[in-house]
């Protein structure tokens, strides 16, 4: 393992039990590469969520900066009804 730092972490009872438990069953060798695991998993979940939220940050701008005219919120409930309509109609022709 390169650099690796030994650091001590508090745990409910609940949570030391579980990573007991798959260390247990064979799914790691021992509670420290459970443990990394488990930090490797938080890492890959906080990059992609900050890729999600970049995404909506870009569609939000794209949409701030398009130059078509925004419709009111009758117009909006208008078109989805429109909407919704048109899906009724489809889902009940795809049940035929």
């Amino acid at each position: 393992m390169r650099n690796a730092e030994k650091v001590t972490i508090t745990l409910t009872a609940d949570m030391l039990q579980g990573i007991r438990d798959t260390v247990e069953a064979g799914e790691f060798a021992t509670t420290s590469e459970a443990m990394r695991d488990a930090v490797r998993v938080w890492q890959r979940q906080r990059l992609e969520d900050a890729e999600r939220l970049n995404a909506m940050r870009a569609r939000i701008r794209r949409s701030l900066d398009d130059p078509r005219p925004s419709l009111t919120a009758e117009e909006a409930e208008a078109e989805m009804d429109r909407f919704m309509k048109g899906q009724e109609k489809a889902s009940r022709n795809a049940a035929r």
